[in-house]
Formats: structure tokens, sequence, C-alpha cells
């Protein structure tokens, strides 16, 4: 098993369960549910970082290699486990991708509850980031309140800040995409499983509350099949985190794979898919003082044969791993020194 940084836990469990018998496809759903779960994942489901409107919209992908279908869901609201009825869109239905309004009915039909996905935390962060858009508003900026010590709900520089959020979470900055301007948390990131059985058989999972503080409807990469998730059962699975419009406008999962089946090492293929992606890049805006890509891709593979690994963009990259060694996370190399 392979995953995101964020994904230590959905390793161990998905290797678990197909040790114990269970369809790779069933395993890594299973695994990244942890991480859709915790309140403290800004990245994904419960939690997660709003659109612009303060409404969590999240959106999710899986593919099952022997059968090489892919179910997936995107802006979908108040469901907190979108990977679980992306996986019922596969084995349920004939579609690949069900949207907005129609994926919460069919998750609701299906048993899922509906619930409020906004803690304290995401809550009290959507109000800073947007009382901090602009001056010309209603909305006081940090800077322009009378802040009184002895208030106890005005005695501070924002309700909840960087510090608030806790050290876990800014050590872990990086392994979430994640990055702090005006005390408030922009992120990218997310969480991608993928595995391979004792029988070389393949599965794939992406899972994501996607880019923070988006235009409402924006969809990234993340339940696109062959963007932020793809899997070949004669090749391997492979799926990606990071800036999710790069990985859609360069096919990211399904190039990996791709590269794999060249003969490419997953770690070999990786790295060739995010220089594709860096050297596509021909926006100005998108590119720093230096010629850089101002944005992180972390891409992760395993093949058929059980060999693993990662790339990213930008260095300092990790992601997690879970083999008869058991589980742990490691660095991954980058197309940048």
């Amino acid at each position: 098993m392979v995953a995101s940084a964020n994904g230590k836990s959905a390793v161990e469990r998905a290797f678990a369960l197909i040790q114990d018998g269970a369809d790779p496809a069933d395993a890594v759903v299973a695994g990244v549910t942890i991480v859709e779960n915790d309140p403290d994942d800004l990245s994904v489901g419960l939690g997660g970082l709003p659109n612009e409107a303060g409404v969590i919209q999240l959106d999710a992908s899986v593919m099952h290699g022997p059968t090489h279908k892919s179910g997936a869901v995107a802006c979908i609201e108040n469901i907190k486990n979108p990977a679980a009825v992306a996986l019922l869109v596969l084995k349920r239905t004939d579609h690949c991708l069900i949207v907005g309004e129609g994926a919460k009915r069919f998750a609701i039909s299906n048993g899922f509850k509906e619930e409020d996905l906004m803690t304290d935390r995401t809550r009290a962060l959507w109000m800073r980031w947007r009382a901090n858009l602009g001056r010309q508003d209603d909305w006081l900026n940090d800077d322009e309140m009378d802040w009184d010590p002895l208030d106890p709900i005005n005695n501070g520089p924002g309700p909840i800040g960087q510090r608030e959020i806790g050290n876990e979470l800014s050590r872990l900055a990086a392994d979430h995409d994640m990055r702090w301007i005006g005390g408030v948390p922009y992120t990218t990131g997310t969480i991608n499983c993928c595995a391979v059985d004792g029988n070389s058989d393949v599965a794939s999972c992406t899972t994501t509350s996607g880019l923070s503080w988006k235009i409402p409807g924006r969809v990234g990469d993340s339940p696109i099949t062959g963007a932020g998730m793809y899997c070949d059962n004669e090749v391997g699975a492979a799926g990606a985190t990071g800036r999710g419009e790069a990985v859609i406008l360069n096919c990211g999962g399904f190039s990996v794979v791709r590269a794999m089946e060249r003969g490419l090492t997953p770690t070999e293929a990786c790295l060739e898919v995010a220089g594709d992606i860096v050297r596509r890049t021909k926006e100005k805006r998108l590119r720093d003082e230096n010629g850089r890509v101002n944005f992180d891709v972390k891409l992760y593979a395993t093949r058929k044969d059980g060999a693993y690994g990662a790339a990213s963009i930008r260095p300092g990259g990790r992601f997690a791993v879970c083999d008869e060694k058991g589980a742990r996370v490691q660095a991954c190399p980058s197309v940048y020194d």
C-alpha cells in the first residue's frame, strides 16, 4: 500500500484488511475512511476546509483493477465519506461519476446519513478568511479590529490561528500541501491510497475536500478517473495530490501507469510525470521569479509485482507505505532540488 503522507493509518488499515482476504478496492476505501473521519485533517471529509461560500463540497473516486471499473462523486455535500459513496457508484451502477445533489440523494438512498461537516475550527477559519478578503466590505480585517485583552471574544488576532490549530498540523503542513497566509491555511492536499494484493490485483482511491476557499462547484482531479487516480490490473495503480488543475491537464494517474507499462519503475514514472507537469505549465502566474512553478504535485504508484514509489515537484515530499515491514512515512525524490 502507498498513500499520501497523511495516510499512514490508511495504508496500515488497508494492508491488514487485504491480509484478511479483502478486495483491494474495499481495502483502500476503508483505509481512507479513517482520514475522512478525522476532524483534524483539514484536507478531506469531516472538518475539511470549505469553499468560498462556507460550504464543504467533497470529491472522491475509486478504481478496481480486476474489473477495470471506476466510481466517483463530485461536489457532494453533507456526506462525510465520499469514497464509500464512490465505491457504491462503482459496484451498483453503470455510471462512473455522479455529482452534486444527485450524488447526495444517491448516498442517502443507500443509507448514508446527512450531517453538518463544519467543525468549530473550520467555521472559524472560514470566517477569518472571509473577513480578511478586502477592505471595501463590511467585515473588519484583523489589523482593523480594536482588540481588547480583557474581552474574552475579541482578545487576539482572529478566533483561530496557526497556533490554535496545533503543533502537529503545523509540523505536517508540507504533507498536507498546506501553506499559511495571514493566519489562514490554504491547502491543495488530500489523500490518495493505492494497493496491490497477493494476487497482484490493484486498486486506487482518492478523496478530498478540495482546494480551500474554492469557487462553489469547482471540481479538481480527485474524482476524475485518469487524473487523481487510475489503475490497470496488467500494470499497477497510481494517484495524485496537490494542484488538481495541473494533474487534470496532464492526466496524472493515467500517465504514471502508462509510464510503468513502458518499463519505468514506480519512482521513475512518478518523476517523469511530475517533470512533464513542470514543463507544460506555461502561464506566468504559475511560476515564481526564478521560473519555477509555484505549486506542488505529489504522485504515488504501486506496480503489480509489489514495487512502489512516489515523487513530488518540490523537495521535502513524503509519502506513506505499508508492506510486510509495517506502516511508515518516508521521503520521496523531487523534480526540483
